[in-house]
C-alpha cells in the first residue's frame, strides 16, 4: 500500500504538467512543453529516441524509450504506448494526460525492477488525428519484420464512476457488463486472449476492478474498440490490448473544456497502474 500512495502522489505531479491545452496544430506551445516534459522524465532512465514523420507538411514525434529486461532474458519486447496531443479546446486530463503519467510512472518502475521482456515506452503523437504517430510506427515494425511480445495502449485510465448506469456499452454487450463505471477495460485481439486474462489477474489482485473483451481479429465488428494507438498494430497483425476506462461510453468531459484534473479518480488510476506492472513484469 505505501507503494500506491507513493505512486498517487507522482501521478498527481506529472499531471500536474500535461494537463494543458497540447493540440499540435493549434495550441503548439502547450504540445512542445508536454513533449519536453515526457522527453525529460523518460530521459533518466535512458536514451530517448525521437522517431519522427510527416503530417500535413509537418514533422512530428514519437518519444520512444527502451528498457532492458531482466538478466539472461532474451525476449521480444512490450510496447507500452500513450498519446501525449490532446483535441483543440481541452486540456484532455483524462484524454490522454492519464495514460501519459501511467506511462511515465511505468518507465520508472521498470527501470527500477525489470520484466521478463524488454519495456518499450512509446509518447505518440496525433493520436487525435486518426492515430497517425502509431500507424506511422507499427508500419514500420511490420516493414522490418521486427517481432512483438504485446503492444498495450494507454488510453483515457483516471475516469471512475459508481453510480448506476454510468456505463454504457456497443450494441449487444450491456447483459454481460456491469452498469457502474468503476472498472478498467482490458480490449484486445483474438491472440492476446490469454493476456487479457492474466493482466485481468494481476489488477484484480492489487484491488481494482478490472473487465476485459476480445474484440476478434481486430476489432471491425466493434468499431469503438478500434479508437486508439493499438488499431495499427491489430492491422499490422500484432498482439495489441487498450487499456482504457472506456471514454465517452462512461466519461461525460470526453473531448470537452470539462475534461480536467479534478473529475478524475488518482486512486484508481495510481491502481490500474500498479496493477499493469505487477501484470506485465510476469508476462
Amino acid at each position: 500500500m505505501v507503494a500506491e500512495n507513493d505512486l498517487k502522489d507522482r501521478v498527481r505531479s506529472h499531471l500536474l504538467e500535461i494537463v494543458r491545452e497540447r493540440d499540435p496544430y493549434l495550441a503548439t506551445a502547450g504540445h512542445f512543453y508536454v513533449q519536453q516534459y515526457i522527453h525529460d522524465q523518460l530521459q533518466q532512465w535512458g536514451t530517448v529516441e525521437k522517431h519522427t514523420f510527416s503530417h500535413r507538411g509537418l514533422t512530428h514525434t514519437n518519444l520512444v524509450l527502451n528498457l532492458p529486461a531482466q538478466p539472461k532474458a532474451h525476449q521480444p519486447p512490450i510496447i507500452i504506448g500513450a498519446h501525449y496531443d490532446a483535441v483543440p479546446g481541452t486540456v484532455g486530463a483524462d484524454d490522454n494526460a492519464s495514460g501519459v503519467a501511467a506511462l511515465l510512472e511505468l518507465a520508472r518502475l521498470f527501470a527500477a525492477d525489470p520484466a521478463r521482456h524488454p519495456v518499450r515506452l512509446i509518447a505518440f503523437d496525433l493520436e487525435e488525428y486518426g492515430m497517425v504517430g502509431s500507424r506511422q510506427y507499427a508500419a514500420e515494425m511490420r516493414q522490418q519484420d521486427q517481432p512483438l511480445r504485446l503492444m498495450l495502449s494507454l488510453e483515457m485510465l483516471g475516469y471512475c464512476s459508481k453510480e448506476p448506469n454510468s456505463q454504457t456499452y456497443p450494441p449487444g454487450l450491456k447483459q454481460f457488463y456491469p452498469d457502474r463505471g468503476d472498472f478498467i477495460a482490458l480490449i484486445g485481439n483474438a491472440s492476446t486472449i490469454p493476456d487479457l486474462m492474466h493482466l485481468h489477474r494481476a489488477i484484480c489482485k492489487v484491488g481494482t476492478s478490472v473487465q476485459w473483451l476480445p474484440a476478434g481479429v481486430a476489432g471491425q465488428f466493434i468499431p469503438s474498440t478500434r479508437l486508439s494507438d493499438h488499431s495499427p498494430f491489430w492491422d499490422c497483425g500484432y498482439r495489441a490490448i487498450m487499456v482504457t476506462d472506456t471514454a465517452f461510453m462512461r466519461n461525460p468531459h470526453y473531448h470537452q473544456p470539462s475534461d480536467r484534473l479534478e473529475t478524475l479518480d488518482l486512486d484508481f488510476l495510481a491502481g490500474v497502474c500498479w496493477g499493469l506492472f505487477q501484470g506485465l513484469q510476469k508476462l
